[in-house]
Order: C-alpha cells, then sequence, then structure tokens
C-alpha cells in the first residue's frame, strides 16, 4: 500500500521501540470488540458454525452463551464485551418465571430440592462465570477475557430504549436493575471462596449532570458496593451519547475522545488493532535531537502518520479475510467491522513529563501545554485520517506490562 520506505519504516519504529505493536502473533485478529447478541436470539449459534438454535428459555439462554464466547473470542486476540447480557438474562428470566420473579426471589419452585427463584439465578451465574473463567484451548490455554456492564437507569434507557426482543417483548428496568444488584453480591461474594475468578471485568456507567449524579440511587449503590470491597470500574459521563465497551476503548458518537483502562456500555464497537506510541521514547529523542528546530507537536506528527499507516495496512488484511467470509463473527452480524476503531496507543506518557521536569499536577499550565501538545495533536491527525473503512481512536494503554517492557 506504501512502499518499501514505509515498511522499512515500520521495522525501524518497532526495533527503536519508538511503537509496540500488540498481538502482532495474530496477524488476522482483530483485538478487542464488543458484540451485539442479537444474532443469537435469531439463529443461535449456527451463523458461527455451530449446530445450536436460538435459545428458548433461561437453561438454554445459559449454555448457549457460554459457547457464543468462546467461538466468538476464538476469533478476537482481546477482549469481548457483551453488554447486553443480564438484560437478556432478565428476560429470560421473565420468559420462564414471569415478570415479577424478582418480586418473588425467595419462592420455592423445587420442592425436591428446596430451590428458590433466588438461588436458581445463582445456579445460572455460576454456570457460566465459572465456565467462561476455565482455560481455552482455541486462546493459547487461556480463560475468555470476557467484560459485562451495568448501568444506571439514564444510560439503560438510553441504550435499550428502543430494544425489542425477537417475541415482542421489551426490557424491564426494574427486574434488570435488581438482576444488577444480585449479581454484583453474588459475583464479590464468590470471589472470596474463589479468589482467582478473574471475568467478568465489570463497569458501571452513570450520569452525571456536571454537579450531581442524575440517578442518586445507582450512585449509592455503587458506593456501597465500593464499601462492600467489590472491584470494578465507574464510567462517568454527562450524556449516553459517549459509552465506552470492551478493554479500554471510550467511543465518543459525536466526537473523538481519549480514553482511560475501562468496560462500559457500548454495544457493537471495540478495535481492530492497537499499536501503540512510546511517548517518553519520543520525548527524550525530540529533546535530545530537535527541540532547537522545531515543537514536540512538530516532531510527533510524521510519527503519528507512520502510525496511521500501518494501521490501514493491517485493516485491509482484516477486509481482506472478512470479504473471503472467514470472519464469521462479523459476516453473522455480532457486530460491524465499520464500527471498530483503529487504535493509537499511548504508552509512557507521564515518564516524558517528568523527564522534561513538569509538575503532573493538573492545574499545572505547563503540564496542560505538555498534555496538548501530544493528545491534541493525535486528536487532530486521527479526525483528519478518517476515511471510509477507517477511523482511529486513542488509548492510553498500560496494560501488558507494555511499561516495563518500554523501560526496558
Amino acid at each position: 500500500m506504501f512502499g518499501e520506505e514505509v515498511a522499512e519504516s515500520y521495522l525501524q519504529d518497532l526495533f527503536s521501540h519508538i511503537i509496540y505493536t500488540h498481538d502482532e502473533t495474530s496477524l488476522i485478529s482483530t483485538y478487542c470488540a464488543s458484540i451485539s447478541m442479537y444474532p443469537f436470539l435469531i439463529n443461535g449459534l449456527k451463523t458461527l458454525g455451530g449446530s445450536s438454535g436460538a435459545p428458548q428459555h433461561i437453561k438454554s439462554f445459559c449454555g448457549g452463551f457460554i459457547n457464543l464466547c468462546f467461538l466468538v473470542a476464538s476469533q478476537f486476540a482481546g477482549a469481548i464485551a457483551t453488554v447486553e447480557f443480564l438484560t437478556y438474562f432478565d428476560h429470560f428470566m421473565r420468559k420462564d418465571y414471569g415478570d415479577d420473579y424478582y418480586l418473588r426471589a425467595n419462592e420455592v419452585v423445587d420442592h425436591f430440592t428446596n430451590e428458590t427463584i433466588l438461588s436458581t439465578i445463582h445456579n445460572y451465574f455460576g454456570q457460566v462465570v465459572y465456565s467462561l473463567n476455565q482455560p481455552a484451548a482455541a486462546r493459547g490455554a487461556q480463560s475468555v477475557f470476557w467484560n459485562i456492564s451495568y448501568f444506571d437507569e439514564g444510560y439503560f434507557k438510553g441504550v435499550f430504549g428502543d430494544f425489542v426482543f425477537p417475541d415482542g417483548d421489551v426490557p424491564c428496568w426494574e427486574s434488570v436493575k435488581w438482576l444488577q444488584k444480585t449479581f454484583m453480591v453474588w459475583f464479590n461474594n464468590e470471589r472470596l471462596i474463589t479468589p482467582d475468578l478473574t471475568f467478568p471485568v465489570e463497569t458501571f456507567s452513570l450520569l452525571d449532570d456536571g454537579k450531581k449524579f442524575v440517578d442518586e440511587e445507582s450512585a449509592d449503590w455503587v458506593a456501597e458496593m465500593y464499601a462492600r470491597k467489590h472491584s470494578f470500574f465507574t464510567y462517568r459521563s454527562g450524556s449516553v451519547d459517549s459509552l465506552a465497551s470492551c478493554c479500554r476503548l471510550r467511543n465518543g458518537m459525536e466526537d473523538n475522545a481519549f480514553s482511560y483502562t475501562l468496560g462500559a456500555g457500548g454495544i457493537m464497537t471495540g478495535s481492530k488493532g492497537v499499536c501503540t506510541i512510546n511517548i517518553n521514547r519520543v520525548v527524550q529523542d525530540w529533546y535530545n535531537t530537535s527541540r532547537q528546530t522545531m515543537t514536540l507537536a512538530e516532531y510527533l506528527t510524521p510519527i503519528v502518520n507512520r502510525v496511521h499507516k500501518y494501521l490501514k495496512a493491517h485493516n485491509e488484511i482484516i477486509w481482506d479475510y472478512y470479504r473471503a467470509g472467514l470472519l464469521t463473527v462479523f459476516n453473522a452480524g455480532f457486530i460491524d467491522l465499520d464500527k471498530q476503531y483503529l487504535t493509537v496507543g499511548i504508552n509512557g506518557f507521564v515518564e516524558g513529563a517528568e523527564f522534561l521536569g513538569i509538575d503532573i499536577d493538573p492545574f499545572n499550565q505547563e503540564y496542560k501545554d505538555y498534555t496538548k501538545s501530544i493528545l491534541g495533536t493525535i486528536a487532530e491527525l486521527n479526525k483528519s485520517a478518517r476515511a471510509q473503512h477507517v477511523k482511529f481512536n486513542t488509548e492510553l494503554v498500560p496494560a501488558e506490562s507494555l511499561g516495563v517492557k518500554n523501560a526496558r
């Protein structure tokens, strides 16, 4: 696509540790994804090569969901998020046990075992969570990196307000709210029994108006769960148009935005590939060779432009496989390639400022200027490089011990 010179610059950037390309061992895999589970409700696993039809009850939903996660994760190098998991779980519970099942949680439904509705739910939680924490041969003996989401009322209605299940049912906030709390309590307690339960990674999305949380009940619940020493992310936003999903990805639907490490509520988004810039190395190279002749932003610009080319080339490989029908998750409609980002990662950001002797303080104007020269530059370049089948985002990447790799 770009000639031998750019190919050589890619190798040079890698070997000089200006960049780090994630999961290069799996060239045809996209990186991470937040999937829509709706095709699962229509076709089951058949469009992914499985034999199971669409789930009809909570039992077949949980069993099929486990297989769905393993099938999807085998086609991705990183995380998968199932934002709709608890909303779908609630749908099948209401279908099997009535719309008011959550109000009758202690009702005995199996007199032979004295099992209640609540203990039945706990059993299904255990089936899903323990199954997905098992090693998978298709992922190099790692478990599925699985993310789920919780919502306050405003976020829930923003994401699911127009949603309709295939049988005409619509999501119910009151029962989903109860189910979210039930899962959080169960999972927190379960980790006391089995401390190495890593997944799901949980994120609670909360709306605020700039002064306070809009849904105070949900905010109080989040505070209570933190007080109980539960481990999860909180994602705050002033509007539902800003959603996060997957591992770190935050996608502003109106603006390209920067992101921290979280997994929140976007559906059908994700990253096709991640190439991270070692900002600390770039800053030091600029300081030692070019600070007399150009600004840091001017020095950074051609590096970002090169990274864009590297990611575009990766993108074309993915599209070649998609057009050949080899990426069944995309062909089956669980996610759309055009809704996934090409990710310019950032690592060593703070260390670069420290090298320049800048105080790491949000009220320090020098630190603000440093931040703008890097993040502002990348943001503008990301926007200007957007094209059909190509959109870029930026993540602050602390993962995979990358800081340690770059430091070495």
